[in-house]
């Protein structure tokens, strides 16, 4: 082989070795963020991209990133706009073949009340009201509705606590009808409502502070259940550039709910079977009591 042919060889090898290194980057930048992933996909994240995270150290310290004030953060009202004409709208859920842990207390109607404007989570530190995206996210909404009427969501805890230190995004998960969310137990973020149904207003609103969104695992779509996780930092609008979760509302009430906790810090979960630290678990405990939407 002549010197010039050796270097044509060595240039191309070089250009593979990057694409290669670029494939990667890519990939694990995908796998930080959210999702409520199964045994063989990232967990919100993630999403949630969720399924994302990363694990920590074995005895990690309270995120030191200044918990930011509810009023230099408010989240812009959603755009209310209709996606669809008034009555219009039909709702298919499907069972989850997964194999995921499920709690299922039957289908959701396929009409849709579109009328519904709040969703008022209670919890053991007091109550998170979300201003609802109905018209944008009829499906979301009305599955969110069904559940709260079956009870489903009551005695519940958020099991994730993700962090910029720990996942590069900022978000409480909640949702998992079987988690312990005591940082020990490896399905924690696995649970779900025993159907899925099709992603809604994707790029409709960004996940900035103070937007409650979906969680699916980062490499699923249309793969939605009962997990749904509030944004608490700006971090978390990273996702903005390749949207995969749907955002369904925004706070308008206890976002110093979501500070206390995020300020309490998290629970490195070494068992975490999906490895991305999903199930990081809040060092306060954070019980669901109800859910109500009117």
């Amino acid at each position: 082989m002549s010197g010039e042919d050796r270097q044509s060889q060595l240039a191309r090898e070089h250009k593979e070795r990057q694409a290669r290194r670029a494939e990667q980057a890519s990939k694990a930048k995908r796998n930080t963020f959210i999702g409520a992933g199964t045994a063989v996909v990232v967990v919100v994240g993630g999403v949630i991209a969720a399924s994302t995270l990363m694990g920590g150290e074995k005895e990690p310290v309270a995120a030191q990133t200044p918990v930011p004030s509810e009023s230099a953060s408010t989240p812009a009202a959603p755009d209310l706009t209709p996606s669809a004409k008034p009555g219009a709208a039909t709702c298919e859920y499907r069972k989850d073949t997964t194999g995921s842990p499920t709690k299922f207390v039957g289908y959701p109607p396929k009409k849709p009340n579109l009328k519904l404007k709040t969703m008022t989570i209670t919890t053991n530190h007091g109550d998170i009201v979300i201003d609802l995206m109905t018209p944008a996210t009829p499906c979301t909404v009305n599955s969110l509705a069904f559940l709260a009427k079956k009870n489903f969501y009551d005695g519940t805890k958020c099991h994730r606590l993700a962090t910029p230190e720990n996942s590069g995004l900022g978000l409480l998960q909640c949702g998992d009808p079987q988690a312990k969310a005591d940082g020990k137990n490896p399905t924690d973020g696995q649970g779900s409502s025993g159907y899925v149904f099709n992603d809604e207003n994707l790029g409709g609103l960004s996940y900035r502070r103070g937007t409650v969104a979906l969680a699916q695992a980062s490499d699923a779509a249309n793969q939605n259940g009962s997990q749904f996780w509030i944004s608490y930092s700006d971090e978390t609008a990273q996702l903005d550039s390749g949207p995969a979760y749907t955002p369904f509302g925004t706070v308008s009430k206890g976002m110093e709910i979501i500070d206390k906790i995020v300020a309490g810090g998290w629970i490195t979960n070494e068992a975490d079977i999906t490895g991305d630290g999903g199930s990081h678990a809040p060092k306060i405990p954070v019980l669901i009591k109800d859910v109500e939407l009117s």
